[in-house]
């Protein structure tokens, strides 16, 4: 596999071991958002500072408004993320 198709899988298998652990195995509650934040992104909760942010992040990421993060606003957050990654690097 290509390094891109490798991390494309990546991306899939990510969702999926932090998927369906309190429900749906097609979409991410806020718990499970939380501990994917927490084990997978640990810099991005800036060490519990905002108690909120994940509040924050579900409210924002929720395209359907069912509660829940689907895999494809998960996507749009991975790239999202990256995008604002990219710039910062491009800066440096």
């Amino acid at each position: 596999m290509t390094e891109l198709e490798t991390a494309m899988g990546m991306i899939i298998d990510v969702f999926a071991r932090y998927s369906g652990a309190e429900g749906n195995k097609q979409s991410l509650t806020k718990g499970e958002l939380k501990v994917l934040m927490e084990k997978e992104l640990p810099g991005f909760l800036q060490s519990g500072r905002d108690r909120n942010t994940v509040d924050k992040l579900l409210k924002d990421l929720d395209a359907n408004g069912d509660a829940e993060v689907d895999f494809n606003e998960f996507v749009v957050f991975v790239a999202a993320l990256t995008s604002a990654c990219h710039k910062y690097f491009q800066q440096s």
